[in-house]
């Protein structure tokens, strides 16, 4: 026993020597990447003036959440009681959160940009009064979106599992609400809320890209909708559909910015699971339907199918040689 506890010592001895030259390498790598920090080639935010948190937007969209579905995201239990309690608590507490992220997006703009002054202190609580004010509006459009989503699968039980557990609704409302932010230009935030969501769905929502009511995603996973695109009312797209833009050299992505790049989709359009539809001329008209796989850089009119010819199957037996 007393032999064990010998070796014990020697070797938690060496264990801590072998350590400490390890950590003494430390000082000298971390003085080399804080070298790097003035480099102005490389990617970095070292300044006196603030920049949003991810972590806080992340809050923020987990607050949206709890107010536009009432009861069923809240940590609370929820009853007509304390409706007026909780709702209120809860929206105070979402203006005080997104005011500040408002707020150091702007700054952030002016500082890194050299923009003249844009009053950010107040602007940040002007945006968040008008986004707020909007969530009424904002829970009538979901409330189509969910509606679509039940009517449309057989496999779902409730509007309730709808809303609980399809990362298609949850996408949908993160990007509605990162919607209104960018129409009311804030900086950065839009796209951290939409990237949050992709991160969490597989689901890759612009910001910038224009949904009407009644839109549902099936499944989802893979789904790419670019900034520019439009998309009418009572739409329906499945796992794996890119709504893109034509590759563009690097002169023609500054010449293109913010212009129309990603094609549109009228009202009462089905594409199904991985169709490309790709450039800003592009239009699917109204009440067609686009097949599975289907590769498209040009219009069709309303009404139309436009599907991939039935592939030739090949069936061999597993005794064949």
């Amino acid at each position: 026993m007393e032999d064990r506890e010998q070796i014990s010592d020697v070797i938690c001895t060496v264990d801590v020597e072998v350590m400490a030259a390890y950590r003494r390498r430390l000082p000298q790598i971390a003085q080399k990447i804080i070298a790097s920090c003035s480099d102005k080639q490389y990617c970095n935010h070292v300044d006196y003036e603030p920049i949003p948190s991810r972590e806080a937007v992340v809050k923020i969209i987990d607050k949206f959440l709890e107010i536009i579905f009432p009861g069923y995201f809240s940590v609370e239990k929820l009853d007509p009681v304390n409706l007026d309690f909780n709702i209120g608590q809860s929206v105070t507490r979402l203006f005080g959160m997104l005011a500040e992220q408002v707020n150091s997006g702007i700054r952030h703009d002016c500082n890194r940009f050299k923009l003249t002054c844009r009053e950010c202190f107040e602007k940040g609580y002007e945006i968040s009064l008008k986004v707020l004010e909007s969530i009424p509006e904002l829970r009538r459009i979901l409330a189509t979106d969910v509606q679509a989503a039940f009517d449309g699968d057989p496999a779902a039980r409730s509007k309730d599992e709808i809303i609980f557990s399809y990362p298609g609704i949850f996408a949908i409302t993160v990007y509605r609400v990162a919607h209104l932010l960018y129409e009311l230009d804030v900086p950065l935030l839009p796209r951290i809320m939409t990237e949050h969501a992709h991160s969490k769905t597989g689901i890759d929502i612009h910001p910038g890209a224009q949904i009407g009511e009644s839109f549902v995603i099936d499944h989802g996973t893979g789904v790419v909708i670019g900034e520019t695109t439009q998309i009418g009312n009572n739409v329906r797209i499945y796992q794996g559909v890119t709504l893109g833009a034509l590759s563009l050299s690097k002169e023609e992505c500054v010449q293109l910015r913010r212009k129309k790049r990603h094609p549109t989709i009228e009202d009462d359009v089905i594409i199904y699971s991985g169709a490309t539809i790709l450039g800003g001329d592009t239009v699917i008209g109204a009440r067609s339907v686009v097949g599975g796989n289907v590769w498209l850089t040009s219009s069709i009119p309303p009404d139309t199918r436009v599907f991939i010819e039935k592939p030739q199957l090949i069936y061999k037996s597993s005794n064949s040689t």
